[in-house]
């Protein structure tokens, strides 16, 4: 059976699906982009990311004016490819749990496209046990469709190195499953693991919770050093110098995100809420930015002052807020200061229309924050008290 298009990217407007279907179309796929959102539809079309990755931006350019990546609302397209790869996460509730049926109803609008002959992969963060759901699913509409998840493994800022750098993940039902998608992935990089589905899901799970509970046990030991006054980050640089066994200790800050904790509580969930150390993560994690602001209260009766925030991403260069803890320290400052503002050099006003200039905050905040470690922020000047939990400054005692 012939298909117009190699690959269509289901979702494929966001920072997972994106930097894919680019660095897929540079390997000589010819790829669609279908997406929902209009704006980055648009954007792609004319050659723009709609978000910062770097490296992507010229590459993007090349293959668009090549005719090898095109971008579309529609979801017929999807009938137009031989791969179809959904980038659709399972979300978890206002109470932490997941929706296991999440990516089957997501998937409704375009499975009167499913062809026959086609490889659906599952590309984001899942649920353990989704992947059979869509197998089912297809199985029921009477499609002879391969169903594989081949997990992402991506950080945002790194995706134009680490798709082709890092091992890819393959699982399917079938040895034809798992061919298909090694082969589809083998574009980007020669380095193939096989597994199950279900051993992929937890794969991915297990390496976003690892990642978040590393986190969670440096900015513990943050809360412990700067409450005795002591300086974690020098005691962190003395432990890791030349000492192999800790040279994985990251320093302490916001572990924030839409992987991280999400990923974290699917974990939990999946072990019937037996996962003590996950949950005890999440406040260790969760709780670090009413620890500062009370910290801050203490020391400086924020009452009476104007607290100024410096970074709203989630990550240091990023403009993706998606999770970041700066808008929780916002929203626990504002019921303690007097005045909160913020500002960001790289999230734009269509997404947070409040933020100020660097200038307007320095220039009138009392008591300024280090909440997402920008490098614009690291030369800043300036007389007034500093909070900086990511050691930015070099001063790593919370004021």
């Amino acid at each position: 059976m012939s298909f117009a298009n190699d690959v269509v990217v289901v979702g494929g407007g966001g920072h997972v699906g994106l930097p894919l279907a680019i660095a897929l179309a540079s390997r000589g796929k010819r790829t669609v982009v279908y997406d929902v959102a209009e704006s980055a539809v648009a954007r792609i079309r004319q050659a723009q990311m709609p978000f910062i990755e770097p490296g992507a931006d010229e590459i993007l350019e090349r293959v668009v004016a090549a005719g090898m990546l095109t971008a579309t609302t529609d979801p017929a397209s999807v009938a137009t490819a031989e791969n179809v790869i959904v980038v659709i996460g399972t979300p978890v509730d206002e109470h932490l749990n997941p929706d296991p049926n999440a990516i089957p109803r997501a998937l409704a609008t375009c499975a009167p496209y499913f062809r026959d002959g086609q490889l659906l992969a599952l590309r984001s963060t899942i649920y353990p046990g989704v992947t059979a759901l869509v197998r089912d699913m297809v199985d029921g509409m009477g499609l002879a469709m391969d169903v594989a998840f081949c997990p992402e493994r991506i950080a945002e800022h790194k995706a134009m190195t680490e798709l082709f750098e890092l091992p890819q993940i393959v699982s399917g039902y079938t040895p034809e499953a798992i061919a298909r998608a090694g082969a589809l992935f083998g574009a980007l990089t020669d380095s193939i693991v096989e597994l199950t589905p279900e051993e992929a899901e937890l794969a991915k799970l297990f390496t976003n919770t690892w990642r978040y509970i590393k986190f969670a046990a440096v900015n513990q030991f943050y809360m412990m050093a700067n409450s005795k006054g002591v300086d974690f980050e020098r005691v962190r640089a003395g432990l890791t110098q030349d000492y192999p066994r800790a040279s994985d200790m990251p320093g302490a800050g916001f572990a924030a995100g839409p992987c991280l904790f999400k990923d974290t509580m699917q974990l939990a969930a999946f072990s019937d809420n037996t996962f003590q150390l996950g949950h005890s993560a999440m406040l260790v994690n969760e709780g670090l930015p009413l620890y500062i602001a009370s910290q801050l209260d203490e020391s400086h009766d924020l009452s009476n002052k104007t607290v100024g925030i410096l970074g709203m991403a989630f990550k240091a260069g990023s403009d993706d807020i998606r999770s970041s803890l700066s808008y929780k320290l916002q929203r626990v400052l504002r019921f303690k200061a007097k005045e909160v503002l913020a500002t960001d050099p790289h999230v734009p006003a269509t997404i947070d229309s409040s933020l100020l200039p660097l200038d307007e905050v320095l220039e009138r905040a009392d008591i300024l924050i280090v909440a997402t470690p920008h490098r614009e922020y690291r030369d800043i000047e300036t007389d007034k008290p500093v909070a900086d939990v990511w050691n930015l400054l070099g001063n790593g005692v919370l004021i």
